[in-house]
């Protein structure tokens, strides 16, 4: 799952080296995965999203945590990532366990000369600007050895970015698969191809929601650990057409509904996150914070070390 490192299947190699990954990476800590998953409870299909109150409804300004200080009885460590003797890959597997839930970009791909099609999930992927919709994805290693995903957007310029919901999970995980070249993640996996009207590589038409997207720029990293070592890839793309199943967004076209997206997250290893609860806050306004937050002496001005 890339940013996780995304087969290279345009090598004929590219199986070996996945597997030689996986086994250096090991984000998979279970010996025998489905003996542990047996030991587990079923899947609960009808486990609807729904709406709770937050953990202190009653929170007022200067209040802090909600866990009345329990989180400061806890002493930190600092880590250098650069540290004698730290692995690149030590940093990689804290960092997509801190950093989480992380989005998951299935990014539909298709080779400049039509010849090829690449179906991979992302879990480096971001939505950072509305006007015009940008989104960012992370390759893993770089353009010299870009793997099939990353070199048909490079070489077309398009994509389709599809959320990955619940009911295609299995699937959408599949499409990781270190497969040989020329193996169809559409066929391995059962899910369907639709059309777009913008770009010429298929969205996923079980996706709730996908975006066209046309990519605008990419920058590429160099390791700091191994100098002159390419090590991922910023890919910049602009959406320029959004599909939303029918069911799924208001008639304002503007708000897509949680409860039928049920979007799926990633965490760290091989977890990911399942969406079933959530919670509203407003925006604070100065103009009524200010009435409980000056009687109590906190309208201060900021000082160096807060």
């Amino acid at each position: 799952m890339s940013g996780e490192p995304e087969q290279q299947k345009h090598d004929p190699s590219a199986h070996e080296q996945m597997m030689d990954s996986e086994k250096h990476v090991q984000r998979n800590p279970h010996p025998n995965f489905k003996d542990v998953e047996s030991t587990r409870p079923p899947w609960t299909p009808n486990t609807t999203f729904a709406f709770t109150q937050t953990a202190s409804p009653t929170w007022k300004p200067g209040q802090g945590g909600n866990d009345a200080g329990a989180s400061l009885s806890h002493s930190h460590i600092d880590i250098d990532p650069y540290a004698e003797g730290r692995p690149a890959v030590s940093n990689y597997k804290l960092l997509i366990s801190a950093i989480i839930p992380r989005p998951i970009g299935f990014l539909s791909t298709r080779s400049k000369d039509g010849s090829s099609t690449n179906l991979a999930p992302f879990s480096y992927t971001q939505l950072v600007n509305h006007d015009p919709p940008v989104f960012i994805v992370g390759f893993a290693g770089g353009l010299g050895q870009a793997k099939d995903s990353l070199r048909n957007l490079v070489e077309s310029g398009e994509c389709v970015i599809n959320i990955v919901s619940e009911h295609y999970i299995e699937a959408a995980n599949a499409t990781a698969v270190n497969a040989p070249y020329g193996v169809s993640e559409w066929v391995l996996t059962g899910l369907t191809p639709a059309g777009c009207k913008d770009v010429k590589a298929s969205r996923v038409k079980e996706a709730i929601f996908s975006i066209e997207g046309k990519l605008m720029e990419t920058k590429e990293f160099e390791s700091r650990a191994t100098p002159g070592k390419k090590t991922g890839v910023l890919a910049i793309i602009e959406g320029v057409r959004f599909w939303a199943r029918e069911d799924a967004i208001n008639e304002d076209r503007n708000i897509i509904n949680p409860a039928i997206l049920r979007p799926m997250s990633r965490l760290g290893g091989i977890t990911y996150g399942r969406l079933t609860e959530g919670i509203e806050l407003p925006r604070p306004d100065w103009d009524e914070m200010r009435k409980e937050a000056e009687p109590e002496g906190l309208v201060k001005e900021k000082l160096d070390g807060q």
